[in-house]
């Protein structure tokens, strides 16, 4: 037997001049049975250092947890590391499918070369969800450029993380249409696609003896972006599941979402970008968060006492003629919330594209500590908002100004902004009332550029925080995140760090700790 080991060894190293390679060989043998059982070691046997793998050491569930920080494609390579770590990746309790590299540039290549790229994207979940060995998982998201030509594919996934108990569910895709968006399965909530709210509770015994939308007993939060889902079935998911959080993004066919006296775990819901969304109605509930993003829709909100975090940004109904196009302005949400606004800790308002009514009086944010808003500084209705916002908020302790600086194709014709909203000078800055903040303590500006309006609208605030503790500027701009960079926007970025080192840091009292991202 030995003999016969030998003469096939043989084949390999044939030549008395390939000793020296078989001497290699047996090291790298030996080095592969200590990685084997998790040992290292270098130097000699009196004065070296021996190396110990204790990571490989550590539990198989301190192991997974580790594994569950990365994307499924980077935890399935560690199985070349040993054998200790095979199979370890196809038991990682968090399951998530994210094809970065792709993604940076999808849109810009060919579309027989992204149909390419999806069905690699699609083949990969695919092949993870079958050789997944564990019992549960905490989450799953697979997050790409697909549409509804996948469904059969996507729908199997969503049944396996029903299967697996999943706590945590997002399915982020993006299409180029809303038409072509995935819909979620309806059926997995024991729906019938077309059913009445009516038919949901009178017809569905199972839901109601169960306590629970079938398999989904263990989820508590559901993301949903380019997915059509009706609101029956969010209704029927946060009447009987233990959801805590619920967000959706440009779903079609959602146009009224009804939910009254829900489950106490329901905490936060975020709502974008639903173009046909009519009315949302939230009764009897222990919401803690709310955020919208759309057009103005029938918001009625009755009896929510732990409401403190609200995020509005109501976009423009625009037509072909710019002027009869329907402006939007803050009293709408501040009337919607009029109730609420008392109890509000922190607020996130868009008013870049609100219409300035110098009529309105502002209601008192008697207990709001944190506010954020978006706005476009060269505007001087921009300036005229931050002022009303600081004076109805007396008790601020953090300001978030995001900046969306750009020259508008209004502003290359010479034409302004409703007729013209004027561009922010000396005068107006010196004209607008002080309003001096003892609790003001942190102010964050996100979009710095280096423009002369930017500086102004920081040196206002600077008078105005008698007791500011801390400013950061930070250039990145807030909708460009996690977006790829490109030479032009690096530059800048660089530009508007220098400028404000340059001539911001010079007024900051040394009082203030002054940070540049």
């Amino acid at each position: 037997m030995m003999k016969n080991r030998a003469c096939r060894t043989s084949q390999f190293l044939p030549t008395k001049k390939h000793e020296k390679r078989s001497k290699l060989k047996k090291k790298e043998n030996l080095g592969k049975k200590q990685r084997d059982k998790g040992e290292f070691s270098s130097g000699n046997r009196n004065g070296g250092v021996s190396y110990e793998d204790r990571i490989s050491d550590l539990p198989d569930g301190i192991l997974l947890s580790i594994l569950s920080c990365l994307l499924l494609k980077e935890a399935a390579t560690t199985s070349v590391l040993s054998r200790r770590w095979r199979d370890l990746w196809a038991s990682v309790m968090s399951l998530n499918f994210e094809d970065e590299k792709n993604s940076r540039d999808f849109k810009e290549v060919k579309p027989n070369i992204q149909h390419r790229q999806r069905r690699s994207f699609v083949s990969m979940v695919d092949a993870a969800v079958k050789q997944h060995t564990g019992l549960t998982i905490e989450r799953f998201r697979a997050c790409f450029f697909l549409d509804r030509r996948f469904a059969q594919s996507i729908d199997e996934w969503i049944e396996f993380a029903v299967k697996k108990r999943v706590q945590i569910l997002e399915l982020e895709f993006s299409t180029a249409n809303y038409k072509d968006n995935y819909t979620f399965p309806h059926e997995l909530l024991g729906l019938a696609k077309g059913s009445t709210q009516k038919d949901l509770h009178s017809g569905i015994s199972s839901l109601h003896s169960s306590g629970c939308c079938l398999g989904f007993k263990s989820l508590k939060v559901l993301t949903l972006r380019h997915v059509n889902v009706a609101g029956e079935a969010l209704e029927n998911l946060l009447m009987n599941c233990p959801v805590e959080r619920l967000s959706v993004v440009a779903a079609k066919n959602l146009v009224d979402l009804r939910v009254v006296s829900p489950p106490i775990t329901w905490k936060y819901l975020a709502i974008e970008k639903c173009l046909d969304l009519k009315t949302i109605e939230i009764c009897n509930a222990d919401i803690v968060s709310f955020t919208y993003i759309g057009v103005g829709i029938d918001l009625v909100l009755s009896n929510v006492p732990l409401l403190t975090e609200v995020s509005i940004t109501e976009l423009e109904i625009r037509s072909n003629d710019f002027y009869n196009s329907i402006a939007i302005s803050v009293e709408l949400p501040f009337t919607q919330l009029s109730c609420y606004l008392s109890q509000l800790k922190c607020l996130t308002m868009d008013i870049s594209e609100v219409v300035y009514n110098q009529d309105y009086v502002f209601p008192m944010l008697a207990n709001l500590k944190c506010l954020e808003l978006i706005c476009e500084p060269h505007y001087a209705s921009a300036l005229r908002y931050l002022t009303s916002f600081m004076k109805a908020s007396p008790y601020l302790q953090r300001l978030v100004l995001k900046m969306n600086i750009y020259t508008s194709w209004l502003e290359e014709m010479g034409i302004g902004k409703t007729e013209m909203e004027e561009i922010v000078t000396t005068k107006q800055l010196e004209s607008v009332a002080k309003c001096p903040h003892d609790e003001l303590k942190v102010i964050e500006i996100v979009g710095y550029r280096a423009r002369r309006f930017a500086a102004k609208h920081v040196m206002l605030l600077l008078k105005n925080a008698v007791a500011l503790k801390k400013l950061v500027i930070d250039p990145v701009r807030h909708r460009s995140r996690g977006l790829s960079m490109v030479k032009e926007i690096i530059d800048e970025e660089m530009k508007a760090r220098n400028h404000a080192v340059k001539h911001l840091k010079k007024y900051v009292p040394s009082t203030v700790n002054f940070v540049c991202l």
